[in-house]
């Protein structure tokens, strides 16, 4: 189920289908991160019914990393990754560069899975989620890690996966107790002759993007790679052009099951995780509810998760929704409840999403 605020759309996969066949649908929807928009992909369903499967493919059980020797296997979260970089390898070098956060909120708190210690030991430490004065949520202090290829992103993604806490149910052995929130940040550079730009240009370009930056990042500065026969030096750019950054978002979520108690067999400690999984999976519902009903509150900060993903739900965002069922009987109950979510989130329907303004780079340039 699908969702992008202005255009609607279903499609149900078989249980023979490919990944490839997935995300085959999928890709078109990466493209708009480099035409300016935010999007978000996540994976809901019951424990079991195959999400973290969809979201990363098979996983290794000695350290629950995912495996990336069969590419016919590989899930969505490392393909979007790829084609993500393949993307922006058609553009001009040194004109866009990525980083990676990996976080995973466990019993309503968030924690950060790429910090590290002293000795440089990745370890989970709690973070927490803040509206900005643009009405923005952040986590300040996340680790942001710069990365300059898919295999780097995927070595973060399993460095974090191993710290994801699990417990085994009697649904399933290996099940996730936490919500993975994998986040790129796309950061574009863009240029404006200052001498060609109108006053009243650059207060509508400033409008329209709140993360504006006037500063050449010193990473570039120091890349001599990022330079080609196509861009001037960095120290020419400076003095003849005003150097923007425009920053658009690609959050991939593998949502924690929701649970019936009767059937999972959980006690103590794990009760205690199913009862905030299944809250916040029902403050999620709710936030898109409340959207579909256009009321003039969003309940965003009912639970960490949708604070967390405010601007991917009801921000400048396309959010694509993959509904995972279980096709067991027993489990009836539960694929219904799946799908009544499906169908709030096919109700969402809102205005054209805003793109941030991203000028055209002039071929002379």
């Amino acid at each position: 189920s699908s969702v992008n605020h202005c255009t609607l759309l279903l499609r149900v996969y078989n249980a023979s289908e490919s990944q490839d066949t997935v995300f085959a649908d999928v890709a078109p929807l990466l493209t708009s991160l480099l035409d300016g928009y935010n999007v978000c992909i996540m994976a809901y369903g019951q424990t079991g019914s195959g999400k973290t499967y969809t979201m990363l493919g098979p996983q290794l059980e000695e350290n629950f990393a995912f495996s990336t020797e069969d590419e016919s296997e590989l899930g969505i979260i490392p393909r979007a990754t790829q084609e993500v970089f393949r993307l922006i390898s058609e553009k001009p070098p040194g004109s866009y560069w990525v980083e990676v956060s990996v976080v995973e909120v466990y019993n309503n708190d968030i924690f950060d899975l790429l910090s590290k210690d002293s000795c440089g030991k990745v370890f989970g430490v709690k973070r927490d989620v803040v509206t900005t004065r643009e009405g923005k949520s952040d986590v300040p202090l996340l680790t942001h890690e710069t990365v300059e290829n898919a295999s780097e992103v995927l070595y973060l993604v399993n460095k974090g996966l191993q710290l994801r806490v699990r417990h085994p149910t009697l649904v399933h052995a290996h099940s996730s107790r936490s919500h993975l929130v994998v986040t790129l940040t796309i950061t574009t550079i863009v240029s404006e002759d200052i001498f060609g730009t109108s006053w009243e240009d650059e207060q509508t370009s400033q409008r329209l993007n709140k993360e504006v930056s006037c500063t050449f990042p010193q990473k570039m500065r120091d890349n001599k790679s990022t330079s080609s026969s196509r861009t001037s030096s960095p120290a020419q750019l400076e003095a003849t052009e005003k150097l923007k950054q425009v920053k658009t978002r690609l959050q991939l979520v593998d949502l924690a099951g929701s649970e019936c108690v009767g059937m999972s067999g959980v006690t103590g400690a794990a009760l205690r995780e199913t009862s905030f999984i299944n809250r916040s999976l029902s403050a999620l519902a709710d936030v898109l509810g409340a959207i579909a009903e256009q009321r003039s509150h969003v309940p965003y900060r009912n639970s960490k998760l949708t604070h967390l993903l405010q601007d991917s739900i009801g921000g400048d965002a396309k959010l694509l929704v993959m509904l995972c069922i279980s096709p067991h009987q027993k489990y009836l109950t539960e694929s219904m409840q799946s799908l009544g979510f499906g169908t709030r989130a096919r109700q969402v329907q809102r205005g054209q999403v805003k793109k941030k303004n991203i000028p055209v780079q002039s071929k002379a340039k």
